[in-house]
């Protein structure tokens, strides 16, 4: 090995040793724990084969948790990107006051969600909260018990996290619109096309490719939904568990390592195949916007 290689060996080994200690050895591990009855207070344990992963298909707490994840991540998913891409829209042509309106909208992404959660969990009070007090103010008599009613939970928690990571998807849809070429507007202005045609062949085509990139990105986020769940209603509330919070709860309060291991293998898995599935819609898309920027 020549000096060039050990130079190289040099840089890449620190991190590979800790990728290897931890992110993979912990994952190994815990695939293997799936496979067993390991318990977090310790003592002997034995291998059981695919009893827990049995148990996490068959078990109604999954489905209902897998149901939750499932709405929880279409849904904030589609109302930030649909909102952070109009606001690139709007945002897009220069103006007074830009820098500082973004500044302000860039606020809640930059936040730690646990404490957003607790923050907002004080803002859901039903007595003392200050979204009640206002709609005391406005004269709602009966205002919502955002914390409290099971069929409010999950929409309070929804807006918590569209709130705050609406400003991830502007990022991401004002770097697509500066990315598109100059020219392709002005050819179409000389051709006299529509706002519309414009924004459906040329626009939304170029833009697709990073959109789709961040909905990816949020959507792997959103499914492993954990901070703003734990904060606000608690990890055992029927009406907002994820499978995240379902995992803690199988791990740290029924101290069942190894059925919780199986549930963690089962989300890594989930991640994995929506990963892969957006990622060749992503090749679609693109090799879709280049064919319409060639014609």
């Amino acid at each position: 090995m020549n000096a060039g290689h050990r130079l190289g060996w040099a840089f890449v080994l620190p991190a590979l040793i800790f990728l290897i200690v931890f992110n993979v050895y912990p994952l190994c591990s815990n695939i293997v724990f799936g496979f067993t009855n390991v318990e977090l207070t310790g003592g002997a344990w034995d291998w059981v084969g695919g009893r827990n992963f049995h148990r996490v298909f068959s078990d109604a707490k999954y489905a209902e948790a897998l149901r939750t994840t499932a709405l929880f991540m279409l849904t904030a998913v589609a109302c930030e990107l649909l909102l952070g891409f109009g606001l690139a829209l709007a945002l897009h042509r220069d103006f007074v006051g830009k820098t500082a309106i973004l500044m302000v909208l860039l606020i809640p992404m930059m936040l730690p969600p646990a404490v957003m959660g607790i923050y907002w969990n004080f803002l859901f009070d039903g007595d003392y909260g200050a979204i009640n007090q206002l709609l005391h103010l406005a004269g709602v008599a009966n205002p919502p018990q955002w914390r409290t009613d099971p069929a409010l939970k999950l929409w309070a928690v929804l807006a918590v996290d569209v709130w705050m990571w609406t400003p991830f998807m502007l990022l991401i849809s004002l770097a697509g619109l500066g990315s598109i070429p100059r020219h392709l507007y002005e050819a179409a202005e000389i051709d006299r096309a529509s706002r519309w045609l414009v924004f459906r062949r040329i626009t939304l085509p170029l833009c697709a490719p990073l959109l789709v990139l961040a909905a990816l990105l949020r959507a792997t986020d959103a499914l492993k939904q954990f901070d703003l769940v734990m904060a606000i209603t608690g990890p055992n509330d029927g009406a907002t568990q994820t499978l995240s919070t379902l995992l803690y709860q199988t791990m740290f309060s029924n101290q069942r390592i190894g059925l919780g291991a199986a549930y963690a293998c089962v989300v890594l898995v989930l991640v994995i195949a929506l990963a892969i599935g957006v990622t060749r819609t992503l090749e679609r898309i693109r090799a879709a916007g280049r064919s319409a920027c060639a014609g």
